[in-house]
């Protein structure tokens, strides 16, 4: 698997082929939108600290059907208001064929989660969509079985994908998954797709994502995916891995240090 790509969020930012080893990527922003008011606050602090884009989710995959699932299209609109009023570019999931036009015209980048890395008929759709495509590799896949799913929308010809190591499932209990940096070493090898890493998501707790942050970057990352709540106790989803904008800022002076 070997390309050579330039990837263009629209216009706005760009990553990957010539690109590549140049400026990194930061997205960053809350697990879920829960209100106007909360997205904006976030948004401009993000901003303020050096973000390139802002990452916020409005169809959310929940293990539990009892946990809070998002505000569906009420947060798209929301999301098109942080877009206009800050300039930021969007990255949110897209977990249905039939919202990826929707979804689209809100988004700069469409996040195929990582339960949804396997779902071939999103592939195929997102495939086929003008916006860049996030794809977050899933819980138990192989680097092989990630870089395939990514084959499935090149295949559609979007070729503006983004490979996103999050952390896979493994017997450790003090982290949420297992960060696999090495992942994201090797897929640098197999391909000319930009990789990032997204430590919150693999540590599940806000203490150390510092550090892994750091390791996604050493091991040649092309950036990071940063959870962000302006009051994380009361986040109504990830809350125990989320950053405040004020620790994202000494994150951020981190690891451009």
């Amino acid at each position: 698997m070997d390309f050579h790509l330039v990837h263009n969020w629209k216009g706005k930012v760009k990553i990957g082929g010539k690109y590549l080893g140049k400026e990194k990527i930061f997205i960053a922003g809350p697990c879920s939108i829960e209100s106007r008011e909360q997205a904006m606050i976030i948004a401009k602090e993000v901003k303020k600290s050096g973000a390139s884009a802002f990452r916020g989710g409005v169809f959310k995959p929940r293990t539990s059907p009892y946990s809070f699932q998002g505000l569906g299209k009420a947060g798209l609109k929301i999301l098109a208001d942080v877009r206009e009023k800050t300039g930021l570019p969007i990255v949110t999931e897209v977990m249905d064929t039939r919202d990826v036009k929707l979804v689209s015209e809100c988004a700069d980048v469409l996040q195929i989660g990582a339960r949804n890395m396997q779902n071939f008929s999103l592939l195929k759709e997102a495939g086929k969509s003008d916006s860049a495509i996030l794809l977050k590799r899933g819980l138990s896949a192989t680097i092989e079985e990630w870089l395939l799913s990514a084959e499935y929308i090149l295949k559609e010809g979007n070729c503006n994908v983004i490979l996103c190591e999050r952390g896979i499932r493994t017997f450790e209990k003090y982290t949420r998954n297992t960060f696999d940096v090495s992942a994201i070493a090797v897929a640098k090898t197999l391909t000319k797709l930009p990789v990032i890493g997204d430590p919150s998501h693999a540590a599940g707790r806000k203490d150390i994502i510092i550090p892994l942050s750091k390791a996604a970057l050493a091991a040649g990352a092309d950036g990071l995916m940063i959870e962000v709540h302006n009051d994380p106790e009361n986040a109504l989803s990830d809350k125990e891995q989320a950053l405040t904008p004020q620790d994202f800022a000494w994150l951020m002076k981190e690891v451009k240090g």
